[in-house]
């Protein structure tokens, strides 16, 4: 074969699987979130209430914050 024509088949190679790769991590990623969804202020006051108790908005904030500093 000749070398232009085996050039052209691995970068057309490399396309396919870049753009393949690409859906596919969009895919698992979006399956990921609806699955797991990130925490939000709701969420915290949700749990709160859950455990008896009434938050103030310091409290969620407080929560939220040590959240953040942790990831």
């Amino acid at each position: 074969m000749e070398t232009w024509l085996i050039i052209v088949l691995i970068v057309g190679a490399l396309l396919v699987g870049a753009i393949i790769g690409f859906f596919l991590s969009q895919r698992y990623f979006k399956k990921y979130l609806r699955e797991n969804p990130p925490v939000n202020e709701n969420m915290i006051r949700a749990m709160m209430m859950q455990m008896g108790r009434k938050p103030s908005e310091k409290q969620v904030r407080q929560v939220m914050a040590s959240m953040d500093q942790a990831k």
